[in-house]
């Protein structure tokens, strides 16, 4: 059979009507194989506009094949360098708390409910291990070329990871930490800094750009070799970031990772209505976070920015996930890449049927027995 290319109207139809479906009621064969097409059309008119904005940056260059940046390849993230082509991004964790409640966080509307680590204890490959036992977690385990202290604000507690950072830095250990940069002050950028930590990253999106956390990213140059910017590619943090750019590339910064945004149950609903697709049937973004993404990074190759800009997109999450799981010693195409959502997020992909601004690639009749009125329902 030819390859089914569903007329755009037809599609919505047939989204609308499994968007009311119940929950529990799973498509038949058909419907799935039709619903299937009707994603990879999105997702090949949403590829085509990335290709073309991409063309559109001065000097871009990839790494590794994997991922994309503009800027000096020498200044390309150690933490990202460990992710895409080292072992992996292997995550620390110990906090549970954030004191910011931002509408793009994964655990939106439950950071309240976020399980502890528990008292003294570190999560470090699935296992919970007190500091005392990091020599034999060094001894015992493929040392990591680097690692990424992760979940939630590390600054809500941030005087308990001095020694664990110090000692991975004595096993000469890459060592990567995220935060919001509202908690940071010159006393703890310092301390991290003494302890050995190698990359701190800010995302300025929780806040909007404040002047405190550009601050801070300031501070942090002081005393911390690397020092980035991570969040997620929304207007309103572009809008906040093209306000105050001029004070933020003054900071000395050394990269900017542009984030795509994706969404799960708990943040989808905050950006309802906004037009969307899947990447290869895993994460689900609105398509305006990417096309931020290479319109910073135009702006960068043609105003000569300080700091590389790295395309943080779904694509290179997806080569993460290829090569971590090869690092493992999976078979051949294994990887972690799943969907967010239990079930197809029908709904959510609604809103980019509905709009003119994104046509199909490509439309054909549909054959017999894929109509609307010709499945049995």
């Amino acid at each position: 059979m030819e390859a089914l290319r569903i007329p755009r109207a037809e599609a919505l139809a047939w989204f609308r009507f499994f968007a009311e479906l119940p929950e529990d009621e799973s498509l038949s064969p058909r419907q799935e194989e039709l619903a299937l097409a009707v994603i990879a059309q999105i997702e090949d008119a949403v590829d085509a506009r990335f290709e073309a904005l991409a063309a559109e940056v001065p000097g871009l260059k990839s790494f590794e094949g994997r991922s994309l940046y503009v800027g000096d390849e020498k200044t390309f993230p150690g933490g990202c360098r460990s992710c895409l082509t080292g072992t992996g991004l292997s995550a620390v964790r110990r906090t549970n708390r954030c004191n910011l409640r931002c509408p793009f966080c994964y655990d939106y509307g439950c950071l309240d409910q976020q399980p502890p680590i528990g008292e003294g204890l570190w999560e470090i490959g699935g296992t919970r291990f007190r500091e005392r036992d990091l020599d034999l977690l060094l001894r015992t385990s493929c040392r990591p070329t680097g690692i990424a202290y992760v979940y939630l604000e590390p600054f809500c507690e941030i005087e308990k990871y001095y020694g664990v950072i110090r000692r991975f830095h004595e096993a000469g250990v890459y060592q990567h930490m995220y935060t919001n940069g509202t908690l940071a002050t010159a006393e703890n950028l310092r301390a991290l800094g003494e302890s050995g930590l190698d990359e701190l990253r800010f995302n300025l999106g929780a806040t909007d750009c404040a002047p405190k956390v550009i601050g801070a990213i300031a501070e942090a140059k002081r005393f911390i070799p690397r020092v980035g910017i991570e969040t997620p590619m929304t207007p309103a943090f572009l809008t906040a970031f093209e306000a105050r750019k001029a004070e933020v590339l003054s900071t000395g910064v050394d990269f900017i990772n542009c984030a795509e945004l994706h969404l799960n149950p708990n943040n989808a609903a905050n950006y309802e209505g906004e037009p969307m697709y899947l990447h290869r049937l895993g994460y689900l973004s609105p398509v305006w976070s990417r096309e931020i993404t290479f319109r910073l990074m135009r702006e960068a190759a043609e105003e000569g920015w300080p700091c590389l800009v790295h395309d943080c997109s779904n694509h290179t999450k997806f080569a993460r996930g290829l090569h971590q799981r090869a690092a493992e010693g999976a078979w051949f195409g294994a990887s972690a890449w799943e969907m967010e959502f239990p079930a197809l997020p029908f709904r959510q992909l609604i809103p980019i049927l509905e709009s003119p601004d994104w046509p199909f690639l490509e439309e054909k009749p549909m054959p017999p027995g894929y109509r609307l009125t010709d499945i049995i329902i």
